[in-house]
């Protein structure tokens, strides 16, 4: 129990440290190429002239992150409604995910980010031994550029916050 309590509190300081290396608003997100829940390989090149909305998690299965996947899940419709793709990143392996996404009955895949090149590129970590990724997430437009950036998140209140910017936005 000690050692979940010490895990828990890592996770936590981690997930909410300050990220040095976020991208701005009209920066190109960076290129990527990561497996989803299902094995199966997913780019951002798949998802040209599509907006999608990048959230980043510390760890599948964890109080805070099951809270914000919750929220985009029960939120999901009106994301779907606006265009908006979304896609969850963690370190954690495939498998891991795919325990997460029939835990919760997640409608999005949750992508492995397992070498951090690309939370790195974005600010959801410094270095390939960061144990978990900082809690941000990027709507990216269908352009590939950032619509919004997310670098501070309330895991009990992210979907509602993205639905109403992207109903706020044009497309």
């Amino acid at each position: 129990m000690r050692r979940f309590v010490v895990l828990a509190v890592l996770i936590c300081a981690v997930a909410t440290a300050h990220a040095g290396g976020l991208l701005s608003v009209g920066d190109a997100f960076p290129p990527w190429n990561l497996t989803d829940h299902n094995g199966r390989k997913v780019s951002s090149h798949d998802l040209s002239g599509k907006r999608y909305l990048l959230w980043f998690y510390p760890k599948a299965m964890t109080p805070g992150c099951t809270a914000e996947g919750d929220g985009l899940r029960d939120r999901f419709a009106d994301l779907q409604k606006v265009g908006v793709e979304v896609l969850g990143v963690s370190f954690d392996q495939p498998a891991d995910n795919a325990r997460f996404v029939q835990a919760q009955g997640f409608p999005f895949r949750l992508l492995s980010d397992t070498d951090r090149t690309l939370a790195m590129a974005v600010g959801a970590a410094d270095s390939p031994q960061q144990p978990v990724a900082r809690r941000i997430s990027y709507l990216v437009g269908a352009d590939g550029k950032v619509l919004r950036v997310y670098g501070t998140v309330d895991p009990a209140t992210h979907a509602a916050e993205v639905v109403r910017d992207v109903n706020n936005a044009a497309p």
